[in-house]
């Protein structure tokens, strides 16, 4: 652990990046004082935790990489799953961060994330009644809203609870009327955020998430109990 810290503390002060190959083996030995077995067990664990990729090859190596939020997303469910979370708690959460979010990308969102907000709703409407095009759009919606506060935990947060944010991996259904219900209010918050209305855009977020809240706990109150376990999101 120690040494894949000094790795990409190293990595950061050489001003390093993205695709960008890291210092050969023979060097990293050099350089870290340590062992073969012990460099290589901290360059998997860079590599389990997505920030490296191990490139094959006579020149190739250890490369940085932009790691995603699935491992966040598996922590997170893990520890969830062991404190025996039910998924409200992931209700919860949307209910108190995502107005948040939803007012400060109102402030900061760019022109071309307002573009691909527009055009994840117009997928959503042409997909309507094919149910897993239509949240695949309706998740990359929110992910837009979420990166677009300026603030990179919520990002990555939000991202991370994306996968289960819906609850169909538990049981949640959404059909057609429920699906217009969505779109219509993803049209309204666009419309707020386009309008860079703060306000506005915290509401009509909220009203968003209460009416998923309302419709869960309406048609299933014995999903929302329910813990969801570790491996479950892919």
């Amino acid at each position: 652990m120690l040494i894949a810290q000094r790795i990409i503390n190293d990595a950061i002060k050489q001003g390093l990046g993205p695709g960008d190959l890291l210092s050969a083996e023979k060097s990293m030995l050099e350089t870290y004082g340590t062992g073969r077995g012990t460099l290589r067990e901290a360059l998997r664990l860079l590599e389990v935790q997505g920030v490296i990729s191990l490139k094959p090859g006579p020149k190739g190596g250890p490369v940085l990489q932009t790691p995603d939020a699935s491992h966040l997303s598996s922590t997170v469910i893990l520890l969830m799953q062991l404190k025996e979370a039910p998924f409200r708690s992931i209700v919860e959460v949307r209910s108190a961060m995502e107005p948040m979010i939803s007012r400060l990308a109102a402030e900061r969102i760019s022109n071309e994330s307002l573009d691909e907000l527009g055009a994840t709703i117009q997928l959503m409407s042409d997909d309507l009644d094919d149910q897993d095009t239509f949240l695949e759009a309706n998740k990359r919606f929110h992910d837009i809203i979420a990166w677009s506060s300026g603030n990179p935990l919520f990002g990555y947060l939000v991202e991370s609870l994306l996968g289960i944010m819906d609850g169909t991996v538990i049981g949640i259904d959404y059909p057609p009327i429920r699906r217009k219900a969505i779109l219509k209010a993803h049209g309204e918050i666009f419309k707020a955020l386009t309008s860079r209305d703060p306000k506005q855009s915290e509401e009509r977020m909220r009203e968003h998430i209460q009416e998923y809240v309302t419709y869960a706990e309406r048609k299933f109150p014995n999903v929302l109990g329910q813990v969801i376990r570790w491996g479950s999101i892919k």
